[in-house]
């Protein structure tokens, strides 16, 4: 199975081509609009098995899967936070969508989101066939010395339930220190960050690899690049 997770940066209906060129069978794609209130009829076919979240309908968190994979979304009181979306693939795989917002919040911003959300719902993907991806907008290098939902407090908790960064595991770099980007602020080759992810548990690492899109292409299209997975279900 091969499974995606991209930022597209808005606009998704104008970039269906260049998306399908990564031969998706599951994609999670972070600023896409709500396909049931978009004005385009070929965004509409293209996303015929989908589930979207999100509180604008230009922008939001959608996971678009090929036939004959089926979703079920799950029911997780997110409490206001944003923008998660958790479902099971094919009765089977438990699997947490993530666009990390702000929010309006002061304090548990992007990360800090993510670390309430765990609180309520970590026990959900503490099994053998769990993912936790997309666009955290976090890094270990931003951690502050004296909170407690930092970065790598979050990369911790989900070690702690079995469930690891395959970047990390397959290229044995520390977090904070990357030596491959995911986004480059305002498509600069000179800004670059690490800030999207694929976590897996640890069954699952066993049966992956990661691939990271080519910089020079995707740039293009978005500020972000395609995190791309293969794997052994």
């Amino acid at each position: 199975m091969r499974i995606v997770t991209w930022n597209c940066n808005g606009a998704l209906r104008n970039k269906l081509d260049v998306i399908d060129t990564l031969k998706a069978d599951l994609l999670v794609v972070q600023e896409c609009e709500n396909p049931s209130e978009s004005s385009s009829k070929i965004y509409k076919n293209w996303a015929e098995n989908y589930l979207w979240e999100g509180s604008y309908k230009s922008k939001g968190v959608g996971v678009f899967a090929k036939a004959p994979l089926v979703l079920e979304r799950l029911n997780l009181d997110a409490g206001g936070l944003e923008c998660f979306l958790p479902f099971k693939l094919n009765k089977m795989v438990s699997i947490l969508a993530v666009w990390s917002k702000q929010n309006n919040s002061p304090t548990f911003a992007y990360i800090g989101q993510i670390w309430k959300y765990l609180q309520k719902h970590k026990h959900v993907f503490s099994n053998e066939n769990s993912i936790i991806l997309g666009d955290f907008n976090s890094n270990t290098c931003w951690d502050i010395w004296d909170r407690w939902w930092n970065h790598s407090d979050v990369v911790r908790e989900l070690a702690e339930i079995g469930v690891c960064s395959i970047y990390h595991e397959q290229y044995q770099e520390p977090h904070g220190q990357e030596s491959q980007s995911t986004f480059y602020m305002y498509r600069k080759s000179d800004k670059p960050y690490h800030i999207d992810y694929v976590f897996l548990s640890q069954f699952l690492l066993k049966k992956s690899s990661l691939e990271i899109g080519d910089k020079n292409f995707w740039l293009q299209h978005s500020d972000h690049i395609p995190l791309v997975v293969e794997l052994d279900i």
